[in-house]
């Protein structure tokens, strides 16, 4: 807003003011009557806080009532955002420094667990393949008539190197087929589901570490949502929800409340919760926005009329009464809330503090005028 309209608006405000409440015609005398001092909103300081001293009925159509609590349902709504499972991703990485020679997979193809992705080219395989070789045939020539003692070191040789390729990522199967060294190694899917993530491209060198693949299933998602703080107590872990998309509006998926997180964002004054829903046709897709309702015990809200709160910059702010006609700028966070011309309050403001309502936007220009900023603009 232009410094010019705000000035604007605080002296026509301000002129109601001295008009309606200060200027009242008196009987004609013959000695002439003071001329009336206007009034005008000071800051003044109390424990640190810098207050607004006014009287609310200067300013036409303000009033001051008492924030109250309302009974709140016994069904808590919110929304959230579905994402997998993480016990149910799982990601396929290089141990050994190489190229990959082949991919047998895209992004967002069906794998089936043991199913061959990507073969990789290391020297690394062929050393650990030629190791195996000659400490299982060892073995056997130990079990054809060798010592005991050259037996149990044979079969410690043999376990380690079986234990080698292991650890470079080999499966059972392969390393029971090995019958030369070979430096080209199939990596295979550990789990069933899909490709989520592809990072594998042909001719590329890769090092320990690397990251090829992720997988992931669709069977079981989570709902990631928030909820305010005062409803924390209603909600715990095993309570039954519905969850319903705007891609499927008329159709209703079944899950309950799995994680609850121990921590509360301070800007919102939120706790996330986690919610496992059953999809077993993969009809919720990663990202999707979900509405969720949770069956809960009835509780209380703070509730407060929706005029008696203003918007100023980037936050909510109401003017508590704090002593008679001195108030406090207290900022004010909000929740959802349903019964039309009311704000649920999520912090801020308690039971029995009393705001103004009405002239809100009037009286927060007062306050910037008292701050002096009046003489430029106000954004």
């Amino acid at each position: 807003m232009s410094r010019c309209l705000h000035n604007s608006a605080v002296m026509v405000v301000l002129i109601a003011a001295i008009f309606f409440g200060g200027c009242r015609s008196e009987p004609a005398s013959d000695a002439a009557a003071p001329e009336p001092t206007p009034w005008v909103p000071i800051l003044v300081k109390q424990g640190g806080l810098e207050l607004l001293e006014m009287k609310p009925d200067a300013v036409l159509g303000a009033k001051i009532v008492s924030v109250e609590n309302a009974e709140l349902p016994g069904v808590l709504e919110t929304s959230g955002q579905i994402t997998f499972d993480d016990r149910r991703v799982s990601t396929i990485v290089s141990r050994v420094q190489g190229r990959i020679e082949q991919t047998r997979l895209s992004l967002w193809d069906n794998v089936k667990r043991g199913e061959k992705i990507a073969a990789l080219y290391s020297p690394d395989f062929m050393t650990a393949e030629a190791e195996f070789i000659q400490a299982r045939d060892a073995a056997k020539r130990g079990q054809n008539g060798g010592l005991s003692g050259a037996n149990d070191i044979s079969a410690s040789l043999l376990a380690a190197a079986r234990r080698k390729l292991e650890l470079l990522g080999m499966e059972d199967a392969d390393i029971r087929a090995i019958s030369a060294p070979n430096p080209t190694v199939w990596m295979r899917a550990p789990i069933s589901g899909l490709v989520v993530d592809n990072k594998a491209v042909r001719g590329a060198a890769v090092n320990p570490g690397d990251v090829l693949y992720s997988l992931g299933t669709l069977d079981d998602v989570w709902i990631t949502a928030d909820i305010y703080e005062d409803d924390i107590s209603r909600v715990s872990v095993g309570q039954e929800l519905e969850a319903v998309t705007a891609a499927f509006p008329d159709r209703i998926f079944k899950g309950m409340v799995a994680r609850i997180s121990p921590g509360i964002d301070p800007t919102t004054h939120t706790a996330q919760i986690r919610c496992e829903v059953k999809n077993p046709d993969g009809s919720l897709k990663p990202q999707m926005l979900a509405r969720v309702k949770i069956v809960i015990h009835p509780g209380e809200a703070t509730v407060v009329p929706q005029d008696a709160l203003v918007f100023d910059v980037d936050s909510y702010f109401a003017f508590v009464e704090v002593s008679p006609n001195v108030f406090e700028h207290r900022k004010v966070s909000v929740a959802p809330w349903e019964h039309a011309g009311y704000v649920r309050v999520g912090s801020g403001l308690r039971a029995g503090d009393r705001v103004i309502t009405g002239e809100t936007l009037q009286v927060n220009a007062l306050w910037h005028m008292a701050h002096g900023e009046s003489s430029g603009d106000i954004q």
